[in-house]
């Protein structure tokens, strides 16, 4: 069992973002740190900034070595956030992630002591080798940002954002995910290998660096600031053909016949929000069936129940299955 909590200085001044513009600007700073952090992966980071902005969390199935945790702390640092990590084992108790309550002898009352989950980004490292009973731990806190023990509420920051990531290929020793926590997850993403271009200048930029300490960037906006584009991506609006689009796609997984558990009503509601976000940084106030489809494969794979391998194809056999609804 480890945990690590890191606090991120920053630099920023706790001002608003005023502006269109600044609001652009704020999303570029976001996207140049975290392109940094994980070299020759756009189109994953655009689907974790996607999954930060719609104010979901977010599940890694992938092997070990290829960034996550990388960029994990990237987040937590563009953010100006405090970043917790948690390495599952077995022997991790709820109250690890949590906090517990403890009898203090001077005071004669019980002081809570928090866990990492009061955090602004927290690392879930192989959740899938945490007992259910931990897994658990985290039902209330992702659904709910906040964690209620021995009969009192705690709140949790409201840039709550959970990374987890499991190794697709080991399975001596772990725990399943359970529907109810996948379910809380926004998406599911694969990183895999980077190209040929992208390993060479990893190679380049780790010249001279001693235990694979680099020097970090600043924070580019604060968490006050991400509470900001988190709302103005709320408000991104769907059509009424649009939101028609998106309930036949998900009443369409519940009709597939090799799908034993279809997307439900919450899961459609995570679908309609990383589109928000996806539109948004497209530049657009508005969703098309397009950004729809765009993220269909993270936001279905994580909660279709069956094969693994044969979900990106239930995926596209869903999409096709429905027709895509034209504007004039």
């Amino acid at each position: 069992m480890a945990i690590e909590m890191v606090k991120e200085s920053s630099h920023l001044a706790e001002k608003t973002l005023a502006s269109p513009c600044e609001h652009q600007a704020a999303i570029d700073g976001l996207r140049r740190s975290l392109q940094a952090a994980l070299s020759g992966k756009n189109d994953i980071v655009e689907m974790v900034l996607a999954c930060l902005l719609a104010r979901g969390h977010l599940l890694f199935d992938d092997l070990p070595g290829l960034g996550k945790t990388t960029l994990a702390k990237a987040v937590a640092r563009a953010v100006g956030g405090e970043f917790a990590r948690v390495q599952c084992t077995p022997d991790l108790l709820p109250t690890d992630i949590t906090g517990f309550n403890m009898f203090d002898q001077k005071s004669r009352a019980f002081e809570f002591r928090r866990g990492p989950v009061f955090s602004d980004v927290l690392l879930a490292d192989e959740i899938n080798r945490a007992t259910p009973r931990t897994q658990s731990a985290l039902f209330e806190a992702m659904a709910e940002r906040q964690v209620t023990l021995d009969g009192q509420t705690h709140p949790l920051s409201q840039t709550f954002f959970v990374i987890a990531t499991q190794n697709p290929v080991e399975s001596h020793g772990a725990y399943p995910l359970p529907e109810a926590q996948l379910d809380r997850f926004a998406m599911k993403l694969r990183i895999g290998y980077p190209d040929r271009r992208s390993e060479l200048e990893m190679l380049a930029a780790n010249i001279g660096v001693v235990d694979g300490v680099r020097h970090e960037p600043e924070p580019v906006i604060t968490p006050v600031q991400l509470c900001q584009l988190q709302e103005h991506v709320a408000k991104v609006a769907l059509s009424a053909k649009v939101q028609e689009y998106l309930v036949d796609l998900g009443r369409a997984t519940r009709e597939h016949k090799e799908i034993s558990l279809g997307l439900s009503p919450r899961g459609l509601i995570s679908w309609q929000r990383i589109a928000q976000a996806r539109a948004h940084l497209r530049g657009r106030d508005f969703v098309t069936p397009d950004d729809i489809q765009d993220v269909a494969g993270p936001v279905l794979e994580v909660r279709l129940a069956g094969d693994f391998d044969a979900a990106p194809r239930l995926v596209q056999e869903i999409l096709a299955a429905v027709e895509v609804p034209v504007f004039r």
